[in-house]
């Protein structure tokens, strides 16, 4: 088959009309389905269990997004079977076919771009343009691993056999069966860039979506089932952590864990897998992404407005829910204060409210968790800090917190090193550009950072020794693009992967040579 060259897909511009419409439209077709109950689908099949719940808008938590089965230890077992069963002869698919189903997908979410926005503007609280991203960047990485599973294909170019002694082969072959364990902040990205890695390697899995984000994760398995992924394949299990979560990863059947979220959840599946239960004839493999504390870095002859520009859309998009997000500032006492205002002034003009209103730049956050535990930084704030803007909250509909910025931060302090979450901006003041990466990589994460500078030795320094796994020069720190800025960071930011990158797929498989004597 003939394969184009891999390409982004385009952001929709809301500046025209057009696209207004079309996003209203979405919004349309999902309110003509809020409320509907989802259930597991296990080899292909739907199944309904007695224990339900039900998915609420975080922008008004009277309305139910819909319902969604939830599944026991009884469906998990359902759910390894008919995933067993399935690879038996999805790994000998050719694959060409494995990735034409990821083409085939994106195909179709190209033509549902505005519902799958909208959805995930009433299931998620994403504004307009960071639902649509989301979208954009499920496409990529549709696009981008069925040609990245292309290209594996071709392995055997570079193995050499011996003329008139042996033939040579080298081939990547799947693992098995896998858990994909999805975050709710990229709920449609995220999971279907984990989900369509595993199988466009010839794996096939469990898929437990988030809690908060299942009527999503569903309405991408419709997708994957349209195209013409086969039964088994991937089999859609939500539940609870605590009942089944823990015992898929402990399983004995289960051959590698895909897993995006919290460091404290990750540390637990880290530890859990490593351990070989009764009838396991393998370790098994964890792929991880546990979050962040980034900071944008903003040098002494820094371009101002852009470092004020670049800190308030990393630390404030999609309401700092992001792992990649700013949440520290380290700034030079040149242009501390300068910078200070510059930021205050852009923030008091974001626009916090409903995410269905075309011109929110911020939504709520996740749930009730989320906002008390947000919120639960504003004394702690208050007490290590100076509060500039911010402080405020309000969940009487839904869970709305304002953007917060505390300065005059200790650089060892709360704020400066826990993983908020939310958004709350932490800010401290350096006195050379040497203490500035020294305070940047003084956490016990490494995902994402930024330097801001108009100075090239430090740039270069901060290329070699600013720790992360993602670092921008002179622009935000978020956002990320599949084949062009594979994301993934150090130390408790996870095990090191790169989603969107040449060799993400090959955590999916294991190396085979085959020698064969001529």
């Amino acid at each position: 088959m003939a394969i184009y060259s891999y390409q982004t897909e385009p952001l929709t511009n809301f500046s025209q009309k057009e696209s207004i419409k079309n996003y209203q439209e979405g919004l349309d077709i999902v309110n003509s389905y809020l409320g509907r109950h989802y259930d597991l689908i296990i080899d292909g099949k739907r199944v309904k269990t007695q224990k339900q719940m039900a998915s609420l808008n975080p922008s008004d938590f009277k309305e139910t997004v819909g319902t969604i089965s939830q599944a026991t230890k009884v469906e998990t077992d359902l759910a390894i079977e008919a995933a067993l069963r399935a690879f038996e002869t999805w790994k000998f698919v050719s694959p060409e076919v494995r990735a034409d189903v990821l083409f085939k997908s994106a195909a179709i979410l190209r033509r549902r771009k505005f519902e799958f926005s909208a959805l995930m503007t009433k299931e998620a609280g994403k504004p307009w343009p960071e639902a649509d991203a989301d979208v954009a960047e499920a496409i990529d990485f549709l696009e981008y691993y069925g040609r990245q599973m292309l290209a594996l294909n071709r392995i055997d170019d570079v193995v050499l056999s011996r003329r008139n002694i042996e033939r040579n082969e080298y081939k990547y072959i799947p693992l098995g069966v896998g858990a994909i364990i999805s975050p709710w902040n990229f709920p449609l990205a995220i999971l279907s860039g984990m989900t369509t890695a595993a199988i466009v390697s010839g794996n096939t899995v469990l898929l437990k979506p988030a809690s908060t984000t299942q009527v999503i994760a569903y309405k991408f398995i419709e997708v994957l089932e349209e195209a013409g992924l086969p039964h088994g394949v991937v089999n859609f299990l939500p539940g609870s952590g605590a009942e089944i979560g823990d015992y898929i990863v402990e399983h004995p059947k289960i051959r590698f864990v895909s897993f995006t979220g919290s460091k404290q959840v990750g540390m637990g599946i880290y530890e859990k897998a490593a351990k070989v239960h009764k009838g396991q004839i393998w370790l098994k493999r964890v792929i991880a992404e546990m979050g962040g504390k980034d900071a944008i870095v903003v040098d002494s002859d820094a371009d101002l407005d852009l470092a004020a520009e670049s800190i308030v859309k990393s630390a404030f998009g999609f309401s700092g829910q992001k792992c990649s997000a700013c949440s520290r500032a380290i700034i030079h006492e040149d242009v501390y204060d300068k910078v200070i205002e510059k930021m205050v002034k852009l923030t008091e003009q974001l626009k916090v409210g409903n995410p269905e209103k075309e011109n929110t730049f911020m939504g709520p956050v996740n749930d009730q968790r989320a906002f008390e535990k947000i919120t639960s930084y504003f004394e702690i704030g208050q007490k290590e800090g100076r509060l500039v803007t911010g402080g405020k909250a309000d969940n009487s509909t839904g869970y709305f917190i304002d953007p917060t910025i505390f300065v005059d931060l200790d650089p060892q302090s709360t704020l400066m090193q826990e993983e908020i979450f939310g958004p709350i901006l932490a800010v401290c003041k350096v006195k050379s550009f040497d203490e500035a990466i020294d305070v940047a990589n003084n956490t016990e994460y490494g995902l994402t950072g930024s330097v801001i500078s108009r100075n090239r030795e430090h740039l270069e320094k901060a290329r070699r020794e600013f720790h992360v796994g993602n670092l921008y020069l002179n622009r935000k720190c978020t956002g990320a693009i599949v084949g062009y800025q594979p994301f993934g960071g150090f130390n408790m930011s996870g095990t090191d992967s790169k989603a969107g990158g040449p060799d993400y797929l090959v955590l999916h498989m294991q190396g085979k040579t085959v020698s064969e004597a001529l």
